[in-house]
């Protein structure tokens, strides 16, 4: 099906009889571009008019302003991956979640990778963990270009090429394909969202309160289109906010507190809560555990023990604040530590945790204990 026009022609068909009526009296318009008046939504060559609007128009890919980026074909994540044949080597721009997913992805299927970013590897995460997927995805022949500019692209030999700069000193870079995964923008620019009064941030992506409520009274936002966290489960609860909000049901606030993310590269990164720096901003006396995978029996006996773990604790209360792992299972293993958060644990308590033997998330435990032991001189289970 092509959208919810196409759900509702199958229902009247009778084929959903059951289901109709959620949706008798409900207007669908599926074609022309539209945007928001006094009056409502015009659309079209009709506008429609409600008490309460929900926008969700979604973002697209980000392309950044590069001298000739313009004159040779630039792939998005969607176009790479509906690619009918494998190219030689692929420049990848931007070390953010998806880029460095795609890197290695191309790299294991026997691309030529260089990924190229003006800051580093993961720059949302901490610098331990970044520094851990970086080491894991040089190993594997990816070259990683950090801290530069961008000069210029121009085709070359029938592929691509990147003039960079580190230090006041250009080179270049050639590949068959260009790979852009430099952040996406939100779909709103045709809205006539300022003419309203609805607030946007640098990226045009509308500005939302706890209850996904705009700035105009009446307008809600969810998904991508707004400054909220861009993850598929988020916009998923965010639009279960807006609604709830919209439609006078069940009161509902946004609260990503203890919200995890997963990179899928491996080793996996997640993390859950405050990062080191995001902690001392918010004005907490910070106290840390890094403690590298070559302390967990699991990794030991997989003997994989690229990664770590890295917990951050407020110093006074020895409350858990954030967490992060780079881990082969790093993404199973976050869940737990967002439960902590939840729940308000502290590093005491994580660390008096019984934990399974030989299981990554046993890792937690042993960070926790770090903050006042030498977990190396420990013996198995011991606690």
């Amino acid at each position: 099906m092509n959208g919810t026009a196409d759900l509702v022609a199958e229902m009247r068909q009778k084929k959903y009889a059951d289901l109709l009526p959620r949706y008798q009296g409900v207007d669908y318009i599926e074609e022309g571009a539209a945007h928001l008046t006094e009056a409502g939504v015009v659309v079209g060559g009709r506008t429609l008019s409600a008490d309460r609007i929900i926008i969700a128009t979604g973002s697209r890919p980000h392309m950044p302003d590069i001298p000739g980026i313009g004159t040779v074909e630039v792939l998005d994540s969607t176009g790479l991956l509906t690619l009918s044949e494998r190219p030689a080597s692929l420049i990848v721009l931007g070390g953010g979640y998806i880029g460095a997913e795609l890197a290695q992805m191309a790299a294991r299927l026997g691309v030529k990778v260089a990924l190229v970013t003006r800051s580093r590897l993961l720059p949302g995460a901490e610098p331990e963990v970044a520094e851990a997927l970086a080491d894991a995805m040089r190993a594997e022949g990816i070259r990683l270009e950090t801290g530069v500019s961008y000069r210029e692209v121009a085709a070359q030999d029938g592929g691509v090429a990147l003039t960079i700069e580190r230090n006041g000193k250009p080179f270049t870079l050639t590949a068959a394909r260009l790979l852009a995964t430099t952040g996406r923008v939100a779909n709103t620019e045709a809205l006539g969202l300022e003419a309203l009064g609805i607030e946007t941030d640098r990226r045009g992506a509308i500005r939302v309160g706890p209850d996904m409520a705009t700035t105009r009274p009446g307008i809600y936002a969810a998904g991508d289109v707004t400054d909220r966290v861009p993850f598929v489960y988020m916009a998923a609860y965010g639009a279960k906010v807006a609604v709830n909000n919209a439609l006078g049901l069940e009161p509902m606030r946004y609260d990503n507190a203890a919200m995890p993310w997963v990179v899928f590269t491996d080793p996996q990164v997640a993390g859950v809560g405050l990062s080191e720096a995001q902690a001392r901003a918010a004005g907490h006396e910070v106290r840390t555990s890094v403690i590298g995978l070559d302390n967990v029996p699991r990794a030991l006996a997989a003997r994989d023990t690229r990664g770590l773990i890295k917990l951050v604790a407020d110093a006074k209360t020895d409350r858990l604040l954030g967490g992060q792992i780079v881990a082969p299972e790093g993404a199973d293993t976050i869940q737990t530590l967002a439960m902590a958060l939840k729940m308000g644990m502290t590093t005491k308590a994580l660390g008096e945790t019984i934990f399974p033997y030989l299981t990554t998330v046993e890792g937690l435990k042993l960070a926790a204990q770090s903050f006042d032991k030498d977990v190396t001189t420990l013996s198995c289970c011991a606690g």
